[in-house]
């Protein structure tokens, strides 16, 4: 399994994964994983991951090829997470807008835009294209959040 690793006085965890829901979701769960094993908060992390990976693999899919999701830590701590895909051409627009009460999707870069401190599209080499947003996981807005481990948000009940 990937781990982070320390590089270069920088962090990072790269991973190659399926274009379906499935990797979608594999993506998450290894943020969520990599970031609790640091004692890092990682929900808004996870939630910025599962929006842009759900991206990749529902707009990026080209039969046949996978997405990347890279990991990056960086002194501060910041959180830098890049999704890469193969369909170049469906960019995310530069600004998000809120869609209509009634749409039934069309929030996600809405969501990523309010988690991450900032965000963007950079091109690669035809036919790449990675999307990233950058979360500083210092910031001062609730010192305990995300640091508890999902399992333990939800009471299991037992028989008596």
């Amino acid at each position: 399994m990937d781990t982070l690793s320390h590089v270069n006085q920088e962090t990072s965890l790269v991973a190659t994964l399926p274009s379906t829901p499935r990797g979608a979701r594999a993506a998450r769960a290894l943020t969520v994983t990599q970031l609790v094993e640091r004692q890092l908060p990682f929900e808004e992390a996870a939630q910025v991951v599962a929006e842009l990976a759900a991206n990749a693999v529902t707009h990026g899919r080209v039969r046949g090829r996978d997405f990347r999701l890279a990991l990056r830590l960086t002194q501060g701590p910041t959180l830098r997470i890049e999704v890469t895909d193969t369909r170049r051409e469906f960019a995310p627009p530069a600004a998000c807008q809120a869609p209509d009460a009634e749409a039934e999707s069309g929030r996600g870069l809405v969501l990523v835009s309010a988690l991450a401190s900032r965000w963007g599209t950079d091109h690669g080499p035809a036919p790449l294209k990675t999307v990233w947003a950058e979360m500083d996981l210092a910031s001062p807005i609730s010192p305990d959040r995300g640091f508890r481990d999902p399992v333990d948000q939800y009471p299991v009940p037992h028989d008596t």
